[in-house]
């Protein structure tokens, strides 16, 4: 495709905001770490939410959706829509706890509520394992959609690619910390909004797909449009994929397993973004904005290019037949999102790239800012040089910025697709999730429960990774593989839990005393304190877990109720869109009540 003089002008005017924006903040966010990556902890909860949206909003993420769609209808999406349950548990629960904690990063959580060397390693190994090799692969896929993007649409190579994508998101992101990136996500998320709309409409006026009716009654798009999946148990086939795309995504999935994003309990760069707000209340609000908008405003469109694909690109060999300058390696589904990218005319054209470009510094960015943290606050500082002064920090974090930059887009050449990196993934971090979501709550977890959690993960994820074609293991489905890992990782970490000594006394009492979780879980340690005169118990309010879990209760039933409504509608299937309108408004109603009774700082 050849960009005309108007694509360009809506391309460069949007590299220049990015570049003006990281120019600008740039002297106040070199003043300290806090402000380079938390931006003074003085954020308000909208612009932290919208960031939250804009770093989520890749480029991976429409491919991905496009893949699954294509592969296993719109009930596909259920794989990642179950999510938001641990999203919804993490605004009304571990929102609030984490801006108490007043902690630089999450990682700094470890020797706040661990004790001994054990806590001191923790902290330092996920430094480098999330913020390095987990970090980089995340934004190797994010790498990969972008080069699969520049192949199908332009012609570019791999490497120019990733140049121009990587310079001018390293630029901004260290001269500007996370400021920059908020305030840019703003605007990026803005773009890639316009631009993901723009994509939809342009691909339902596609000759070949005739419209939004014409592609609704489509046979090769019929049989696709189904919110949920076919409760069927006649055949394995049937069965399998009823459990992978609902069942064990809603019943098992959302709590065991970890991702990026969607971590339960918070974590990586949504923690990040809950830390840098002015207070609890601001943390929570960024964390709701968040969710609703990620699951409720932004799946539509991605789902209409993805169902008019079908209709212009029904099989990869028609794909192929259209781009045969991509590698057989990478020519997977996913690609057909950018294939539908090619027909948009001059001037929406630039827009669309722009947004895509958008997508794709927004995510990159947010990631190099937390992986830097982590480096600089929970590596460096901690153990390299703990005394080096504030201007030397942030200079290291620019440093890491860039180098981390550069192994992801080394890695980018190495994977396919974005759905085998979601899934691969899942797996690494499946059995881990209920030890995040208990550690705020039982004493008696430890830092050998994590590290445990941690090991253990990992070695089933690569026994399943690596293991032959034509072995046992191979040949399980995903939902299995899932299982199997959350009971092994659950059992393990469990059983040391129990084996080894649990966190010394006074650091339990520091860290309730500062978070004051509350709750039974902690009961044994109240006592201790109380046998001791020791006040630990500050806030003298009614424990209000069980009002947290009702407001996520609310929350999750309005963000699916506007997220179906908003598919039938577009189905004009009028009385259940009504319906469910109805319950979102209502569910709404009565979150606000439940939300407000909530104890918030």
């Amino acid at each position: 495709m050849l960009l005309q003089p108007l694509d360009w002008l809506f391309i460069i005017a949007f590299f220049v905001m990015a570049m003006v924006v990281g120019i600008i903040v740039s002297k106040q966010a070199g003043k300290n770490p806090t402000q380079f990556f938390l931006s003074g902890r003085n954020m308000p909860w909208w612009l932290l939410g919208v960031s939250m949206v804009a770093t989520t909003f890749s480029t991976d993420t429409p491919n991905l959706v496009t893949d699954i769609v294509r592969q296993n209808g719109v009930a596909g999406n259920w794989i990642w829509w179950a999510f938001l349950l641990t999203g919804m548990l993490t605004v009304f629960v571990y929102a609030k706890l984490w801006r108490r904690s007043a902690v630089m990063t999450d990682l700094e959580f470890y020797e706040l509520r661990y004790s001994g060397p054990a806590a001191a390693f923790l902290r330092a190994f996920r430094a480098v394992y999330l913020g390095v090799l987990f970090n980089v692969f995340v934004m190797a896929t994010v790498t990969l959609a972008a080069i699969k993007i520049g192949w199908v649409m332009f012609g570019f190579s791999p490497a120019r690619t990733v140049t121009i994508a990587a310079i001018v998101t390293v630029s901004y992101t260290v001269l500007g910390g996370l400021r920059s990136v908020l305030l840019t996500d703003f605007l990026l998320f803005i773009i890639a909004m316009t631009g993901a709309v723009a994509a939809a409409v342009v691909s339902l006026n596609h000759e070949a797909v005739g419209g939004l009716t014409a592609m609704l009654t489509h046979p090769r798009v019929a049989d696709k449009l189904s919110i949920l999946p076919a409760f069927d148990l006649s055949t394995t086939e049937t069965r399998n994929t009823l459990l992978s795309i609902l069942i064990i995504p809603i019943a098992v999935q959302w709590w065991a397993a970890w991702y990026p994003g969607a971590e339960p309990g918070g974590g990586s760069y949504i923690a990040q973004r809950m830390l840098a707000a002015k207070n609890e209340k601001n943390a929570m609000g960024a964390t709701f904005l968040f969710n609703a908008a990620h699951y409720a405003l932004r799946p539509w469109p991605w789902i209409i290019v993805a169902l008019c694909s079908l209709i212009v690109y029904p099989d990869l060999a028609s794909l192929h037949d259209a781009f045969p300058q991509v590698s057989s390696e990478m020519l997977k589904h996913d690609l057909a999102y950018p294939a539908m990218l090619t027909f948009l005319p001059t001037g929406l054209l630039g827009m669309v790239v722009a947004s895509l470009i958008a997508a794709y510094m927004s995510t990159i960015s947010t990631h190099l800012n937390w992986g830097s943290s982590y480096l600089v606050n929970d590596f460096y500082k901690r153990f390299i040089c703990p005394n080096a002064a504030e201007k030397h920090l942030v200079l290291v974090g620019r440093i890491s910025t860039a180098l981390l930059m550069a192994a992801a887009c080394l890695l980018a050449y190495f994977l396919q697709s974005a759905e085998q990196a979601f899934r691969l993934i899942i797996q690494i971090g499946a059995g881990t999730g209920l030890l995040f979501l208990l550690r705020w709550f039982w004493w008696r977890i430890n830092a050998f429960s994590e590290i445990t959690a941690m090991v253990v993960s990992f070695v089933i994820a690569c026994c399943f990774e690596l293991a032959p074609e034509e072995s046992a293991l191979s040949s399980l489905e995903d939902w299995q593989k899932l299982l199997i890992g959350v009971t092994f990782t659950t059992s393990a970490w469990l059983f040391i839990t129990f084996l080894t000594r649990p966190t010394d006394d006074s650091t339990l009492r520091s860290f309730y005393r500062l978070v004051q979780p509350g709750g039974p879980g902690w009961k044994v340690v109240l006592q201790r304190a109380e046998a001791d005169n020791d006040t630990i118990e500050l806030s003298g309010k009614k424990w209000d877990l069980p009002t947290g879990i009702l407001s996520m209760f609310f929350g999750c039933l309005a963000v699916y109720s506007a997220l179906f409504a908003t598919g039938y509608w577009i189905y004009a299937n009028k009385l259940p869109a009504a319906i469910l309108s109805a319950v979102a408004v209502t569910s709404t109603a009565l979150l606000i009540k439940t939300w407000t009774s909530l104890d918030i700082r």
